[in-house]
């Protein structure tokens, strides 16, 4: 069984930004797939497949590693 989750992420700003966050989460334990719909300056919406669900702390600490990226609302 796989589980979708979709996170809203503020701090990216371009393509590289996208790049590192996809790298980033897809080394986390049980990732399928990671998928970023870039929002400049915005709300980044960060679809994360994986096969169970993930808890939003492993993904908020993720982000915090990679740079100045943060969960909407946090």
């Amino acid at each position: 069984m796989t589980a979708t989750q979709t996170y809203h992420v503020t701090g990216m700003t371009c393509q590289h930004c996208a790049h590192a966050v996809t790298e980033e989460l897809t080394k986390l334990d049980g990732v399928n797939s990671v998928e970023v719909g870039l929002v400049p300056d915005g709300e980044s919406a960060v679809t994360v497949t994986s096969q169970s669900p993930l808890a939003e702390r492993m993904i908020a600490v993720a982000l915090n590693e990679v740079g100045d990226y943060r969960l909407a609302g946090h």
